[in-house]
């Protein structure tokens, strides 16, 4: 007997799921609300103890980069919990949605402007320090902006369609989904160990790639959904080779890893935009 088998309510006439089934994936997304909430307040910490000038706010801003991570974990998981139970329902969504702006939306954008802008070098010009912050603060709420917006278009889209479209037995997302740029968010922050931003030339382009994030989270390019996979299916051994692999090296680097994954994932869209362009110029050209 199957999972989904099991939760069906023997005296639901019409094999509804238990009523404790639909708790399963909401734990998950409250678990996803709260690493989202304590990314925030470590930020705070972080920020509070750089500027004291104790030790410890690397530490802090760390386990707010680690909390982000662990919450694009959570968020992977608890709808496929709930397509495999049964338990979809518009409640799920709509908390998931709300999750996911709290964890994936404003999280990173403290994080990015605590980390990466608030405690740039004091030896440089006050203007150009006072210009900085200001992008900075604009910026990391344009990051969140994009997310929100994102969310909302993909609540409100029922068939959405990329404008490069692949191919049709394939699931893809319209724009980069919010989970993806608050990974590289803290991938960024992780692989840094935590430490902040001094240099003012680092933190412009920090905020440079805040700034592609969010329009890559806007725009209608196409990001392969992972969605599709279904692991009741039979696959290759090459597959568990290399997912071996990748936990091996996620154990002994999981820096550098992680920043890889992150930022693979991001440039997908980017490369598979340009290559389409390339192919439709070159066919013109024949």
């Amino acid at each position: 007997m199957g999972l989904r088998d099991r939760l069906i309510d023997p005296r639901s006439p019409d094999r509804r799921p238990r009523r404790v089934a639909y708790a399963l994936p909401t734990l998950f997304t409250a678990g996803n609300i709260f690493l989202g909430y304590l990314s925030i307040l470590r930020s705070f910490n972080g920020a509070m103890a750089a500027a004291s000038g104790g030790a410890g706010a690397a530490e802090h801003f760390t386990i707010a980069a680690e909390a982000i991570g662990a919450a694009v974990f959570l968020d992977g998981l608890d709808g496929r919990i709930a397509r495999m139970t049964n338990t979809t329902s518009d409640f799920g969504r709509e908390m998931d949605s709300l999750a996911d702006v709290v964890s994936f939306g404003i999280a990173p954008a403290v994080l990015a402007f605590a980390w990466g802008v608030q405690f740039v070098d004091t030896s440089i010009a006050e203007g150009i320090r006072s210009h900085l912050f200001r992008a900075g603060y604009f910026i990391a709420f344009l990051f969140l902006l994009c997310g929100a917006a994102r969310l909302a278009r993909f609540n409100v889209q029922k068939n959405p369609v990329p404008k490069n479209p692949g191919r049709p037995d394939r699931k893809y997302f319209v724009g980069l989904p919010i989970p993806a740029p608050a990974a590289l968010v803290a991938a960024v922050v992780f692989s840094f160990a935590g430490q902040p931003l001094a240099w003012w030339p680092l933190s412009v382009a920090w905020l440079a790639l805040l700034v592609l994030l969010g329009f890559l989270m806007v725009c209608t390019w196409r990001y392969y959904s992972f969605k599709g996979i279904n692991l009741s299916k039979p696959y290759t051994p090459l597959l568990f080779v290399m997912l071996g692999g990748l936990i091996y090296g996620i154990w002994n680097w999981p820096q550098p890893v992680f920043l890889a994954l992150a930022s693979t994932y991001v440039a997908s869209g980017i490369v598979i935009r340009i290559g389409g362009i390339v192919r439709r110029r070159l066919r013109r050209a024949r």
